[in-house]
């Protein structure tokens, strides 16, 4: 399992460094991508759709990402290193600082919430076992969970109960329980707290 004290894991495959202002016009484009997402839906991400949010021209992002498959995958490699980057550098009480348990919860909260902007493009790649059980993203992200178990002194098979805890998570989960259930966003973040609550035998929240 990856140690999470490690840099950040790569996604996708690794690329030479890039120059400072190749850097800027990918993060341009990935916004711009994500953006998309979240006003109109993964299918409007399209490559002429995202050149047109980024102000450049279409060639510009074929040249970046070769086609809209990769840049789907760039786009989730992005999302998932910004909250990598929160849970495990970022200030509490997502990052370092704040009790495991407060901790815990905020990184299920956090996860929500970007499931509930990214959440196609996740569920995306949940379609691929290798991806949903064995990709590097969810393997932090287990690693993390089990660690504020361990911190928390919850007792028992805390890899177990941290496999439980993020299957909750899950984009394909989510976005049937909103879609299809009808269930708020926040009905399931709290839904989430009480559960992590109950894993932990934390007391209940206040109101």
């Amino acid at each position: 399992m990856p140690d999470v004290n490690s840099p950040l894991i790569p996604l996708v495959d690794a690329e030479i460094p890039e120059r400072c202002d190749a850097a800027r016009n990918r993060k341009l484009l990935l916004d711009a991508a994500a953006a998309l997402v979240a006003e109109r839906g993964v299918d409007a991400v399209t490559m002429e759709a995202v050149a047109a949010k980024a102000g450049v021209g279409k060639g510009t992002v074929f040249r970046r990402f070769g086609s809209r498959s990769g840049l789907m995958n760039a786009l989730l490699d992005h999302t998932e290193r910004e909250l990598q980057q929160a849970f495990m550098f970022g200030p509490p009480p997502l990052g370092p600082g704040a009790d495991p348990i407060v901790r815990l919860i905020a990184f299920g909260r956090a996860r929500l919430d970007m499931v509930t902007v990214q959440g196609d493009v996740l569920r995306a790649a949940e379609g691929s076992p290798e991806v949903r059980f064995a990709g590097p993203a969810r393997g932090v992200s287990l690693r993390h969970i089990v660690m504020l178990l361990t911190d928390a002194g919850v007792d028992g098979d805390v890899e177990l109960l941290g496999i439980a805890l993020l299957a909750a998570l899950e984009a394909g989960l989510v976005l049937y329980q909103i879609r299809e259930l009808g269930m708020s966003h926040q009905r399931i973040a709290d839904g989430w707290e009480d559960l992590a609550r109950r894993v932990t035998g934390a007391v209940p929240a206040s109101g």
